[in-house]
């Protein structure tokens, strides 16, 4: 399949490798064995690839796969200029931890042979560069995301689940194209500050986490929220939870510690229905 240019990222020719049925592909690789990292580093990454696979086979799940849109990343625990994302054109309920690829902030393909989105690459080096404490980033483009993006509002908490995101997401607007542009990329960076989700007017929901596992609860809790709110106010007039008990409440299930908790269940669940994603 042949895809624009404008939204992909090639890997970039550096060196040789051979794939493992001998044909040649250009691209540069570096050695992941066990023999070039220390063994924790090595269970670290192990992991974080595992939950960022599982992570793309409940998106599956969920329905968040919209064409060649979509990417979700998490930061190499070795090397922190590095990130593992997905590979473009490769269905969400189909990756496996064998297809994650490798990219620098410099959108090199440091693993893997396969194009990347470049506006994934574009808002996620951007948001990696800008938060160090940022270990994994998820944006794709949900429909309950997109249809509440539309309404350039923030969320409201109008239930205990959305007072997760009171006073701790932003929005960044106005919608001016793919995000491809670097300073585009800077700029929403700046817009999401120390918070931990963005809703793009016009485009869909990003979230941001300590932990993969925390990042992926909360895209798929925010765009759960996104939801509520949207049947809710179409049903009538809302009631939003006063704001100091919605900011107790934030501070109860807001928790970074809450999201990674929270995600564990789904984790059970999917690795027990489709164990392949191991692979």
């Amino acid at each position: 399949m042949t895809v624009s240019s404008y939204q992909t990222l090639p890997p970039k020719n550096t060196a040789q490798s051979h794939s493992p049925g001998g044909a040649s592909s250009d691209i540069r690789t570096r050695s992941l064995s066990p023999h070039a990292v220390s063994a924790n580093a090595a269970a670290e990454r192990l992991h974080r690839k595992q939950r960022l696979a599982a992570t793309f086979r409940l998106f599956g799940r969920y329905g968040f796969d919209q064409g060649l849109a979509g990417h979700v990343t998490v930061r190499d625990p070795e090397f922190p200029e590095q990130y593992w994302i997905n590979p473009l054109g490769v269905h969400f309920s189909r990756i496996r931890v064998s297809d994650l690829q490798l990219v620098d902030h410099d959108g090199t393909i440091l693993f893997g042979e396969r194009p990347i989105n470049m506006a994934g690459f574009t808002i996620h080096s951007a948001l990696h560069k800008a938060r160090p404490d940022v270990i994994a980033a998820a944006h794709t483009h949900s429909t309950y995301g997109k249809a509440f993006s539309a309404l350039g509002e923030p969320l409201l908490p109008i239930t205990q689940d959305a007072c997760a995101f009171y006073e701790d997401h932003a929005i960044f607007d106005p919608f001016t194209g793919v995000v491809l542009d670097e300073q585009e990329g800077v700029r929403l960076a700046d817009t999401l500050g120390p918070r931990k989700a963005l809703i793009l007017q016009n485009h869909g929901l990003l979230t941001v986490g300590t932990s993969i596992e925390a990042a992926a609860w909360w895209f798929i809790s925010m765009d759960n929220a996104a939801h509520a709110q949207l049947l809710a106010q179409a049903a009538g007039t809302v009631r939003p939870i006063a704001p100091e008990t919605a900011r107790k409440t934030a501070r109860q299930v807001g928790t970074e510690q809450g999201g990674y908790f929270s995600f564990q269940p789904l984790w059970d669940w999917i690795v027990s229905q489709e164990p392949d994603l191991l692979d």
